[in-house]
């Protein structure tokens, strides 16, 4: 058994290369091998949001706060709210941050394969997310 105690994982800023804004990450846990599941609380200012990316795995966001946006490639943006739950499918190309005028703050639950979690790409432009 492990007990990740409130406080023991610092917070870290969101990398500029994967993030447009201010957001917050707050480490929950990182399963060890066999296991490949990581969870982390992601916290977006008013506008903030991240770069479009995959999950080779998936993705699982659980919105536990504020309201946000999300959009697959290809479909419209969509409105998010706190308990609302999102699945990304293995490979969809995708983005996810908080609305023009409210923070959100998301759970988010992927899989390592071959120890990568993700796959960054191009920043989400000002036009894209609709601001």
């Amino acid at each position: 058994m492990d007990i990740k105690r409130l406080g023991s994982q610092p917070s870290g800023k969101g990398p500029e290369d994967w993030f447009t804004g201010t957001v917050r990450i707050d480490p929950l846990f990182s399963a060890e091998d066999p296991a490949r599941v990581a969870g982390a609380s992601v916290t977006f200012e008013p506008g903030a949001r991240t770069a479009w990316h995959t999950h080779p795995l998936g993705q699982t966001l659980i919105v536990t706060a504020g309201v946000g946006r999300v959009q697959r490639k290809d479909g419209p943006v969509e409105e998010i709210r706190a308990g609302d739950v999102v699945w990304f499918p293995p490979g969809e190309k995708h983005w996810h941050g908080a609305s023009p005028t409210m923070a959100m703050t998301h759970i988010a639950i992927q899989e390592r394969l071959d120890g990568k979690a993700v796959d960054w790409m191009e920043k989400v432009t000002d036009a894209e997310y609709g601001g």
